[in-house]
């Protein structure tokens, strides 16, 4: 456990800084903020948190201790404090308010000193319920069903920030038991989970994904999970280990679902390969959820509005999933088997009744559970 006193003789400039972080950290749990960031300029050291998915200004400690703040933070993480010009990545573990912290750090050379960004991951280990995640009733039944196979490739899509760690980790919490050996190939670990075979990548020793996972596949792994799908060589040894009597799940960075397929496409995966692999994809979205205390229903019509009080943050407070689940159906393998076209695959994937994203939000939106605007701001069709 790392402790925020700091053990210097020069000791009021020191302690200061001290204060002020465990006071800000503190803050920024308490508004259950995921993300924060501390970002030198000339005259100030910008303090920003994310919380619901957007970024809010904070007030700037003073200047004479940007220095302090930036280096006190990179010891607590076990980084070279010396070392200034070359991009680092820690750890660290805090105890605030007597809630243990764990928070993933990186930090930027900039123009005008070091930039850190703090990754708040106690918040992220509280909420791994398949449940909770915002599914619609027949999207989560198709995800059971495809956890409970015995092998295949499932896959969890979208942009950076659109939850599929979180979803990724719930997967694993659903299958994880002591029948059951899971192992993960990570860049870097997210979020600590007993039971489970965790391994950081470490691309300058020459552990990558696809050695790290041919490794994995001669210890007896019933489930392992990919951080993420970046090279052909991964895809290719994820692939195989799909059809060889393993439960591989992943991510890539697409759209929506069907572009998955496409995308596995372009990592030199052949058609029939995609389609004997994958079992189902899952694309994904973060929409804020409006306040239950303020929302406003507008009459006459099946939406609701933000409103704002003392409760949320302008009519909003959390957030939630929009899905788009994909099963890998015998019709669907039928149509990647005989060639993949994109328009056509699209179009079979919408005549088979898949929501879309978009489909997906607007019934949250109708529910009252976000608004329209929000759905509009993250989807398209």
């Amino acid at each position: 456990m790392v402790s925020l006193s700091y053990p210097s003789s020069n000791a009021e400039q020191d302690q200061k800084a001290v204060v002020w972080l465990e006071a800000f950290l503190t803050s920024a749990l308490a508004d259950a903020a995921s993300d924060i960031h501390f970002e030198p300029f000339e005259q100030v050291l910008r303090v920003r948190v994310r919380i619901d998915g957007q970024l809010q200004e904070r007030a700037a400690p003073n200047v004479a201790m940007k220095d302090r703040i930036i280096s006190r933070i990179k010891v607590l993480s076990r980084m070279d404090i010396s070392e200034k010009r070359l991009p680092q990545d820690g750890r660290l573990r805090l105890t605030l308010q007597k809630v243990q912290v764990d928070m993933r750090v990186s930090c930027l050379p900039t123009m005008h000193g070091e930039k850190i960004v703090l990754r708040i991951q106690a918040l992220l280990s509280q909420h791994l319920n398949l449940q909770d995640l915002g599914y619609e009733a027949q999207q989560l039944s198709d995800l059971h069903h495809a956890l409970q196979q015995p092998n295949g490739l499932i896959l969890i899509t979208g942009p950076t920030g659109s939850g599929k760690t979180i979803t990724l980790y719930s997967c694993l919490h659903y299958l994880n038991s002591a029948h059951i050996n899971i192992s993960t190939v990570e860049d870097p670990c997210e979020i600590v989970l007993p039971g489970i075979n965790q391994i950081n990548i470490n691309d300058k020793a020459g552990l990558g994904f696809a050695q790290t996972l041919r490794a994995l596949l001669r210890q007896d792994p019933d489930v392992v999970m990919v951080g993420e799908i970046r090279d052909s060589e991964t895809a290719d040894v994820a692939s195989k280990a799909a059809q060889t009597g393993h439960l591989v799940l992943s991510t890539l960075h697409t759209n929506d679902a069907p572009s998955a397929l496409t995308r596995l496409n372009q990592l030199g995966l052949a058609d029939f390969n995609i389609a004997s692999s994958v079992i189902l994809i899952c694309a994904q979205r973060l929409v804020r959820q409006l306040c239950p205390l303020c929302k406003l229903a507008i009459p006459g019509e099946q939406r609701y509005k933000a409103v704002g009080c003392p409760a949320c943050n302008n009519g909003y407070k959390g957030r939630v999933g929009i899905h788009q689940v994909l099963p890998m159906t015998p019709s669907l393998q039928s149509q990647m088997v005989s060639g993949l076209d994109v328009l056509r695959l699209s179009a079979h994937v919408k005549e088979s009744g898949v929501l879309t994203l978009r489909q997906a939000g607007l019934i949250k939106a109708a529910a009252g559970i976000t608004s329209h605007e929000e759905v509009w701001a993250a989807t398209s069709e």
